[in-house]
């Protein structure tokens, strides 16, 4: 039987709910374990921890911020300079941002881009706070869709973004647009959930599962051939498939039902990872590919 056809705009709205109430009902819609679904504070330290941020970098955010939405580090992959502006795509409460912007510092800027309205609002909420703590006011929110970035082209020096991707309905159109806002010789430091191999069919159709960023993952080799085709180069992959086991390790619960659709003796760190991605707009008048 013929598969129907995928709705670009019913995905956008489970999505939106689903991040909406994670906003609004305290940053948890699976359980109260780490999870990329959204989890309490304590667990969502414990996995931002566990995923490689400090003690300073969680003890300098603003209350609310990290709502255990991570499956990496971009911030870490970036490796960020002061005075760079870098751009998050997906920002939630603005974890990502209220760190990046104490690393690019006063004369650098962070910017943070989210289609839900309540994410946004928890992260304005936020940048009083973050005022205070660090003395820096360079972090600022805007409303928008990853795949139609409300930014001018070749501003940004960094693009960042945490466990969000794999979300859009339309992945090819956000790889063109990271390109777009990049400047030449800028670059791409994401973490995302990718496929080693397709997901079984029940869990592929669970909305559950697509807002705990498993069901819209694609194949690794799908996520190089997007960023390749957007013309970004310098393109590399790392699998960080202990992220998976470790959700299996704490009970979470979205994992236990995909444990439930899978083939006897199989985990799902068979099909799922932690992907981290590194890319880079060529220089002006550069065609190279390496």
């Amino acid at each position: 039987m013929k598969a129907e056809p995928v709705d670009p705009e019913k995905i956008r709205l489970a999505v939106r709910q689903g991040y909406g109430q994670i906003a609004t009902q305290g940053g948890s819609c699976c359980s109260s374990t780490p999870s990329c679904c959204g989890s309490s504070s304590p667990a969502a330290e414990d996995l931002a921890r566990h995923i490689g941020y400090s003690r300073e970098e969680l003890a300098a955010l603003p209350e609310g911020a990290n709502m255990g939405l991570s499956c990496g580090n971009p911030n870490a992959l970036a490796a960020l300079e002061p005075g760079e502006v870098v751009l998050d795509l997906g920002a939630g409460g603005g974890f990502d941002v209220f760190i990046a912007g104490q690393k690019v510092g006063a004369t650098g800027r962070a910017i943070g881009v989210d289609m839900t309205p309540e994410m946004l609002a928890k992260a304005r909420k936020n940048i009083a706070t973050y005022r205070e703590r660090t003395g820096l006011n360079n972090v600022e929110f805007r409303l928008g869709e990853i795949e139609h970035l409300p930014l001018a082209d070749a501003s940004v020096d960094v693009v960042i973004s945490n466990c969000v991707i794999n979300l859009s309905p339309d992945k090819p159109q956000v790889w063109r647009e990271i390109a777009r806002v990049l400047k030449p010789g800028g670059r791409v430091a994401v973490s995302d959930l990718a496929l080693l191999k397709p997901l079984p069919p029940a869990v592929a159709e669970s909305v559950e599962s697509l807002i705990g960023c498993v069901a819209g993952a694609v194949l690794v080799s799908e996520t190089e051939r997007m960023a390749t085709e957007a013309g970004l180069m310098g393109i590399t992959t790392q699998a960080k498939s202990g992220y998976i086991d470790g959700m299996v390790d704490w009970q979470d619960p979205l994992y236990q039902k995909i444990m439930a659709h899978l083939p006897a003796g199989a985990k799902p760190s068979d099909s799922i990872t932690s992907l981290e991605i590194k890319a880079r707009k060529p220089l002006a008048g550069c065609c190279c590919s390496h």
